[in-house]
């Protein structure tokens, strides 16, 4: 038994009907590049927002804990400083000074 052949499109379609489906697969090609472009971009653009507002929220954050920081620093200031008094004022009483 021969294995049937089947024929190649070419040889069964019009030439001019074989190019108009190419010619329109080549258009459906370019929409789709077209179509791809443009999501790049967008993702492009969507990423390049997320990081100018990750880098804002974080510079805000950065600022409040300086912020913290400073008050921490004052507030170890004043306790040191009370420390020193109580501790003059401590000698003083102890030695009889006052």
């Amino acid at each position: 038994m021969v294995p049937e052949v089947k024929p190649k499109k070419i040889m069964t379609q019009p030439l001019p009907q074989i190019l108009d489906e190419i010619e329109d697969s080549i258009r459906g090609a370019d929409e789709a590049a077209k179509d791809a472009r443009k999501a790049a971009e967008e993702a492009r653009l969507a990423g390049e927002k997320a990081a100018n507002e990750a880098a804002r929220v974080a510079s805000e954050k950065i600022a409040k804990v300086e912020q913290l920081v400073r008050e921490a620093l004052a507030l170890g200031e004043l306790i040191r400083a009370a420390l020193k008094d109580s501790t003059v004022a401590l000698d003083k009483r102890l030695s009889g000074k006052q």
